[in-house]
C-alpha cells in the first residue's frame, strides 16, 4: 500500500475540497481507485495503488491552488482535469484561472473551462481572424461572444457585429411575419442568451438601438468593410464556399473576426459543399488566421450531451464500414 501525504493549510480548504456530503472527494476516490483520509486538520493522506495514488496527488495539489486563489471549484471541473491526468495531459486546471473575461454585468467573470477553451483565448490574442470548430455543448459561441464584449467594454472596438446565415435546421419554418430583426430572431436566439447572461438587458438595448451591436443576416453582408468592429460569423457550418469568401473579405482595420462552427451539423441542401469544410486548407498559409478545433472532452454542457455525441461518431464509423464493405462486394 503505497501513501502520499498533502498539507492543507485550514478548514476551510478541506470544506471546498471534500464539497457537500463529501461529494468531490468521494468521486476523486472512486475515479483513481483510491482511499483519502484526514488523520488531522493539516494533512490529507492518500492511499492505494502507486501510480494511482500519484495521479490522484497531482489532482488535489491542483485543486488546493485554485482554492487557496479564493476561487470555489465544482465537480464538472474536478471531471474534466481527472480525464487529463488519465490521458497523461501535463496540462493544470489551475491555469484557466489566469484567463478572466470581464464582461458588463459586474458579479460575472467567464473563464476558459477546458484547454480547448484557453487556446481560443490565448490565439484571437494573437491573430486577426479565428475559426472555432467543434462540436456542440464547448462554448463556442458563448466565448466567442464574452470576447466580443469584453473588447467592447475594453474599448479596443467600437461595435460588435453579430453574424448567422439564415438556415433552418432541417425542417422549413415557412413564412416568417414582420419586419427584418422579427423575422431574423429565432436565428440570432443563441447569441442573445449569451448576451443576456453578460450584460443588462437595457444596456442590450441601447446598444442595438445606437448600432453599437449589430444583428445581420449573412445575405445583408455584402459591400460592406467593417472597420473598427468585433465580428462573430456563428453557425459557420451552413455557408457556402462563395459565402464564406464574402464575409471574410468584408474584414477591415482594426477588426477581429472569430468564426464558430461544428462540420457535423451541416443544414445546407444535399450536394451543397460547406464553406467552414475547406476553409483550413485554402488559408492554412495567411499569416493571422489560426484555427482551434475542439473535441468532445471540451464539452461543457450536461455529461449525456459528451456521451452522444461519442454514440454519434461510433455510429458513424460502422455506417462508413457498412459502405465499404457493400462497394467491395459490388466490385
Amino acid at each position: 500500500m503505497y501513501e502520499h501525504h498533502i498539507l492543507v493549510k485550514s478548514e476551510n480548504e478541506l470544506r471546498e475540497l471534500f464539497g457537500h456530503l463529501d461529494t468531490k472527494v468521494n468521486y476523486i476516490c472512486k475515479a483513481f481507485s483510491v482511499n483519502i483520509s484526514t488523520r488531522n486538520s493539516n494533512h490529507l493522506t492518500v492511499s492505494g495503488n502507486k501510480k494511482d495514488v500519484k495521479q490522484a496527488a497531482v489532482l488535489i495539489e491542483d485543486l488546493l491552488t485554485i482554492i487557496r486563489k479564493g476561487n470555489p471549484i465544482n465537480l464538472s471541473e474536478i471531471k474534466y482535469q481527472t480525464e487529463m491526468i488519465k490521458e497523461n495531459n501535463s496540462f493544470q486546471l489551475n491555469e484557466l484561472y489566469n484567463f478572466e473575461i470581464q464582461v458588463f454585468k459586474k458579479e460575472k467573470i467567464i473563464r476558459p473551462k477546458t484547454l480547448g477553451q484557453k487556446k481560443i483565448l490565448e490565439k484571437i490574442g494573437n491573430n486577426e481572424i479565428l475559426f472555432v470548430i467543434g462540436p456542440a455543448g464547448t462554448g463556442k459561441t458563448y466565448l466567442a461572444v464574452a470576447i466580443a464584449i469584453s473588447s467592447l467594454k475594453k474599448k479596443e472596438v467600437d461595435r460588435i457585429i453579430l453574424v448567422r446565415p439564415a438556415v433552418e435546421a432541417g425542417e422549413s419554418l415557412g413564412f416568417l411575419p414582420g419586419d427584418l430583426m422579427e423575422k431574423i430572431d429565432p436565428y440570432f436566439r443563441p447569441l442573445y442568451d449569451a448576451i443576456y447572461e453578460m450584460m443588462p438587458s437595457e444596456k442590450f438595448q441601447n446598444f442595438l438601438e445606437r448600432g453599437t451591436i449589430e444583428i445581420a443576416p449573412l445575405a445583408y453582408m455584402r459591400g460592406r468593410t467593417l472597420n473598427n468592429s468585433f465580428i462573430i460569423l456563428d453557425d459557420a457550418q451552413n455557408t457556402t464556399l462563395g459565402q464564406m469568401k464574402m464575409f471574410l473579405t468584408r474584414f477591415g482595420f482594426g477588426s477581429k473576426i472569430i468564426v464558430t462552427g461544428d462540420i457535423t451539423q451541416v443544414d445546407l441542401p444535399q450536394k451543397t459543399n460547406s464553406g467552414l469544410v475547406s476553409i483550413a486548407e485554402i488559408l492554412k498559409d495567411i499569416n493571422g488566421i489560426s484555427f482551434v478545433y475542439l473535441e468532445k472532452k471540451d464539452v461543457v454542457r450536461h455529461r449525456l450531451v459528451k456521451e452522444i455525441i461519442h454514440a454519434y461518431e461510433n455510429a458513424s464509423k460502422i455506417d462508413n464500414k457498412i459502405i465499404k464493405n457493400l462497394e467491395r462486394n459490388n466490385l
